[in-house]
């Protein structure tokens, strides 16, 4: 794997995170992490330049602070993992709202803080995209805690874009709408079609349409970017 740049991506095991994994696969040597195992990836060829780090829960310190020699050799970080309760924020108990800061926020500023002091160290910049969601530029019913989770990780790219640009490092952010995945099959048909309805590209995006993004920003093609997001919504909040 060493003729290859390495990225590391958190929440690797299923869904997104494991569609991003396997798509950076082509041009990467790929280490991903999750609380759980990996989603078996056997048939598929990419799967060859996938490392998986099991038993990494991203709510522990000390799970993510053995990742430190693993971040040192990554020319990149991919924060992607996160978790998502709906519900009005009146009735969300403080254990919930807790769990999505912890996960969604207060992990992921941890996870970024230990990648840009390895590299650091190393005297190595590094490029760090992060996975947020159009609930931070937009508002929806019962999203606030996950929404007001998401809205800080832009504020943090934007922050560390000029933190740390005169390092050499970049920050960027994606920002999906609803996603064809297992966090969106929790969905009633009746959401899904309100969701379809109000998109004018008349679809939920899929990974297909989020890891090419990724990708790009991750590229030397995006070498001059910085600071910014991308949204990837099919229209939805425009």
């Amino acid at each position: 794997m060493n003729d290859r740049p390495t990225v590391m991506v958190s929440g690797a095991s299923r869904g997104l995170g494991r569609a991003i994994a396997l798509g950076l696969a082509e041009r990467y040597a790929v280490i991903g992490f999750a609380r759980g195992p990996v989603t078996a990836m056997s048939n598929d060829p990419r799967a060859a330049w996938v490392s998986h780090r099991d038993g990494i829960d991203i709510t522990r310190t000390a799970d993510l602070q053995r990742l430190a020699p693993d971040l040192a050799e990554c020319d990149a970080l991919v924060n992607n993992a996160g978790v998502a309760y709906e519900g009005l924020l009146a009735m969300q108990s403080l254990d919930s709202i807790e769990h999505v800061v912890r996960v969604n926020l207060s992990s992921v500023l941890y996870l970024t803080k230990l990648y840009t002091r390895a590299r650091l160290a190393a005297r190595k910049p590094g490029t760090v995209v992060t996975i947020g969601s159009i609930t931070a530029i937009r508002g929806f019913s019962g999203l606030a805690v996950y929404g007001a989770t998401k809205g800080a990780l832009v504020s943090m790219t934007k922050a560390l874009a000029r933190e740390l640009g005169p390092k050499g490092f970049r920050f960027t952010a994606v920002l999906p709408g609803y996603i064809d995945t297992d966090m969106s099959n929790t969905l009633s048909a009746r959401q899904r079609e309100q969701i379809v309805r109000r998109t004018p590209l008349g679809r939920l995006a899929t990974v297909g349409d989020i890891v090419p993004v990724v990708r790009f920003l991750l590229s030397s093609e995006a070498a001059f970017i910085t600071g910014e997001t991308i949204v990837v919504d099919g229209g939805l909040s425009a």
